[in-house]
């Protein structure tokens, strides 16, 4: 049985701009990066359906960044301790 293989993100916006282009057919693009034409088509699918959120959002990410995230899980960290602290404080 073949392996599956995995493209990077980069991959699929890089083969998805060139068929949204228009410049070549989607069978000369497939056949030029070495992917199913089916693969080609529904990732330039995904590229216009995403773009669609990319200007309604203004270009900016829509979830938390990491540093956010990092903030975050330091915050709960500390709570946890906290709670537990107290509610040692409450068992005596």
């Amino acid at each position: 049985m073949a392996k599956r293989r995995n493209f990077t993100d980069q991959f699929k916006a890089k083969v998805a701009l060139e068929a949204l282009r228009g410049d070549k057919t989607i069978q000369e693009i497939a056949a030029k990066y070495q992917v199913h034409p089916n693969q080609v088509s529904t990732w330039k699918r995904q590229a216009m359906e995403g773009m669609a959120d990319l200007f309604s959002r203004g270009g900016k990410p829509s979830g938390p960044s990491d540093a956010e995230i990092k903030e975050l899980h330091a915050k709960i960290g500390r709570l946890t301790i906290e709670n537990d602290f107290l509610a040692q404080g409450l068992k005596k």
